[in-house]
């Protein structure tokens, strides 16, 4: 393929090397050829540096996950020791080792469920592609064959891989990949500003779409349906905040029907909404839950599948039968990426950091808050220190721009021409700063992301 900009670049460079060798994930591939990369060379606390020397301010955590911020030194130094103590052990035919071990026994203490088994992996996409093959396998288990659709929202982002990318429901993520596969069913986005009727009250709303659920499930059989899955707060999808009593009687509703309920806490868990996990901010019972980002933050791959002792009970008679579990991989409880996420943990504990989190993220909400005002923005949402900000093109009847605008992308080059690292999602602007920023640095966010409106909104005329 020819590249229109190998002759921009010097052949020897990074950014020449990288139009010839890379397949890139999640971009826009003829874009990328027209504009070229940008090369990020290092990075320390909430700043990053690219190979030109200019600084950013990390406003979405590199992809919702560095909760500790670049260069913890106390990190590296755990990687490094376990790398000469223990390289590589493997999970498989009982084979085991003590991070994995230790870092099972600390999730289990941390989690908000009667969590009786941890599975390891690598990725959310992962986890969640994990979770789908586990209620097959404990259906099956149970005597169920029939007991075998999950049902997930749109809009909701929970990976890419077959089963995972099935459950994501952003369309992007199925054109012209054959998503979804059989057995994923979709229910209504809980976004109040953009899903609700003329008229329409919040309560009015939740109650349609859970009713809408509810027919759904009646529809397809409650028999046939092993589990409901959500992120607590939808992230890719926009940042969307479920409206108040939504995942209440979500909740009832599938107690009602015995249908599991799995909690994606891959980017809301370890701190992210101002506690521990999005399901005690949302007073969620979860009966399995998927976790991976900021666990190491991101230091070192690493997911998880929490689930009760009761579904584990269930795999060990299986096995008994069918000899093997036949699900693992590989890296499954690679010692050096437990050692590292097992530090990671101790160390948000020892320096309170969700304590921290909280007070800072209020801080953030109310700057947000203050957004709302802006010409530009139709609405603003979040929890935490996660926020989404909604670019319209009329803020009175929350009319969008038309996507083929570009106005959100156009807004994300702004901020990184002023030093800030956003994400557009659309024309949606998400910040997700890593964990421990400052005071003093959310304010150095908002200087720069209103900079960067202002300059959208004359753009826009």
């Amino acid at each position: 393929m020819a590249d229109p900009l190998h002759n921009e670049f010097p052949p020897d460079s990074l950014e020449a090397k990288d139009l010839e060798h890379l397949l890139h994930p999640t971009t826009n591939l003829k874009q990328h050829h027209e504009t070229g990369p940008r090369v990020h060379a290092r990075a320390k606390g909430v700043y990053l540096w690219d190979s030109q020397g200019k600084q950013y301010l990390e406003g979405m955590a590199g992809l919702w996950c560095t909760a500790l911020g670049y260069g913890e030194e106390e990190l590296a130094r755990v990687a490094m020791e376990q790398m000469r103590e223990l390289c590589y052990s493997q999970l498989f035919s009982g084979k085991t080792n003590e991070p994995s071990i230790l870092l099972a026994e600390k999730l289990k203490s941390m989690a908000p469920m009667d969590a009786g088994r941890v599975f390891f992996g690598l990725s959310g996409s992962d986890a969640n592609d994990t979770q789908v093959k586990l209620m097959w396998y404990y259906n099956n288990a149970l005597g169920r064959p029939e007991k075998k659709k999950i049902i997930s929202r749109q809009r909701g982002y929970h990976g890419v891989t077959v089963a995972a990318g099935s459950l994501t429901g952003l369309s992007p993520f199925h054109k012209n990949f054959d998503l979804p596969i059989a057995g994923i069913l979709h229910t209504d986005c809980p976004h109040y500003y953009r899903g609700a009727q003329e008229g329409e009250s919040e309560s009015d709303f939740v109650d349609r779409i859970v009713g809408n659920l509810e027919a759904l499930i009646e529809r397809e059989g409650p028999e046939t349906i092993a589990a409901f899955i959500a992120e607590p707060v939808m992230g890719a999808g926009g940042v969307i905040v479920p409206p108040a009593g939504y995942f209440r009687k979500v909740q009832a509703l599938l107690t009602r029907h015995d249908i599991l309920f799995i909690d994606d806490e891959v980017i809301c868990g370890f701190g992210r909404t101002g506690r521990a996990f999005g399901a005690e901010t949302f007073d969620l019972e979860p009966d399995t839950m998927s976790i991976a980002k900021a666990v190491s933050s991101a230091y070192l791959p690493l997911s998880a599948v929490l689930l009760p002792e009761t579904m584990y009970e269930a795999f060990v008679q299986m096995s008994s039968e069918l000899g093997n579990f036949g699900h693992g991989f590989t890296y499954s409880g690679h010692p050096v990426c437990a050692a590292v996420a097992l530090r990671n943990l101790e160390l948000m504990e020892e320096r309170d950091l969700f304590t921290h989190a909280a007070r800072v993220g209020a801080i953030m909400q109310e700057r947000l808050a203050l957004l709302a005002d802006h010409a530009l923005v139709g609405e603003v949402r979040g929890v935490g220190l996660i926020g989404g900000v909604e670019l319209v093109a009329d803020k009175s009847t929350g009319a969008p721009f038309p996507t083929a605008q570009g106005v959100g992308a156009y807004c994300m080059e702004r901020c990184e021409e002023h030093g800030l690292i956003l994400r557009a999602m659309g024309d949606t602007m998400a910040l997700c700063p890593p964990l421990i920023i400052s005071e003093d640095q959310i304010d150095e966010l908002f200087v720069k992301f209103e900079r960067a409106l202002n300059e959208t909104l004359n753009w826009v005329g």
